[in-house]
This record gives structure tokens, C-alpha cells and sequence, in this order.
């Protein structure tokens, strides 16, 4: 796969390492790589989502990557809800709050204090970092991390087909959302 070869292009390797030591630390785990199409190191907007599916396993049916063109809903959502933003690629990265796949869909408190350690590893890789987009309530539990950060935060639904169908209002907000926090 095309794909699977551009882990190591000088954008991504980056994270891709950063990503090995969360397998090192954690063999249990299945951790996605970062989608090599997106910028990478050169993101200037990080979506932080909640946690990874099965979709992003590369030991199933998924893809092995965090990805808007991965085979499930909220994937599918989230590369419309971009397009519709008018968010290239390029400035964009993908990641979750809960970095790892453990089979289950449910979030512990030890998980979400695992992921914030993580972030803060993971935040210095992204120099060009200026804008947060905290996707779900999970994610917005970060919030206090980046407060005392020149970054903006914005806050968003999950594009997930859960929030479609309970909170359409919410969902129906994510590209304006979105659209917002690509303004420079």
C-alpha cells in the first residue's frame, strides 16, 4: 500500500516514531499511524477526537491509520465535514485523546489520563501548531491542557452517526465549526 510507505516521508516520520513508542509502552494496544496525506509536522490545526475504532486497526478489516478515508461513519463524516469547511489537508492532522484501540469503545479515567501524558509528548512534534479542535466530549476534556497555550480552541461534536441521530443540531454545526477554526 502506497500509503504504508509514505510513514516514514520527512512530514510524518516525526509522529510515526511518536507512534512506535506508544507501541513500545504499551503492547497491548493497537496505536493507528498518523494519515501520511495530511500535514503531519507541518499542521498548522490539530483535530483531537475521542478515541480510535476498530476502523483504524491494521490487524482486522481497518486501515491501520487515523483517517478520513477510513471505511466507517465517522470517517466518512469527517472527510465531507473538511471539504465542506474548505480545510486542505495539508493543515490538518488527525489525532485521538485516547491514542490507542484496547477492543473496547468504552473511556476510563486511566485511559484519559494516559492520553493527556501522551498529548504532551505529542504537542511539541507540531511546531506549527496554532489551532485545537476538541471533537467530541471526551476530547473536550483536554481543554485545560491548552488554556495556558497560544493556541485557539475550538470546540465541536463528534461526526459520529450517534450524534446524527441524538443531537442533529450539534451534528449539523460541525462544518461551521470546523470552517471557523481554518480562519487564520
Amino acid at each position: 500500500m502506497a500509503r504504508r510507505r509514505m510513514v516514514q516521508d520527512p512530514h510524518i516520520a516525526p509522529l510515526t516514531a511518536f507512534v512506535e513508542n506508544l507501541r513500545a509502552k504499551r503492547p497491548t494496544w493497537e496505536f493507528p499511524d498518523f494519515d501520511p496525506l495530511d500535514g503531519g509536522v507541518d499542521a498548522d490545526i490539530l483535530f483531537l477526537l475521542e478515541k480510535p475504532g476498530p476502523m483504524t486497526s491494521s490487524g482486522g478489516k481497518g486501515s491501520g491509520f487515523i483517517s478520513r478515508n477510513n471505511d466507517d461513519p465517522s470517517a466518512e463524516a469527517t472527510f465531507v465535514f473538511m471539504n465542506k469547511a474548505g480545510l486542505p489537508r495539508k493543515r490538518t492532522v488527525l489525532w485521538n485523546i485516547i491514542p490507542g484501540w484496547n477492543g473496547s469503545r468504552k473511556v476510563t479515567s486511566a485511559e484519559l489520563r494516559l492520553g493527556v501524558e501522551d498529548l504532551n509528548v505529542l504537542l511539541p512534534l507540531l511546531p506549527k501548531l496554532r489551532t485545537i479542535v476538541l471533537v467530541g466530549k471526551r476530547a473536550q476534556r483536554a481543554r485545560e491542557l491548552f488554556v495556558n497555550q497560544d493556541l485557539r480552541i475550538f470546540d465541536s461534536a463528534h461526526p459520529s452517526p450517534i450524534v446524527r441521530a441524538s443531537r442533529p443540531d450539534a451534528w449539523r454545526a460541525i462544518p461551521s465549526i470546523w470552517t471557523h477554526a481554518g480562519y487564520d
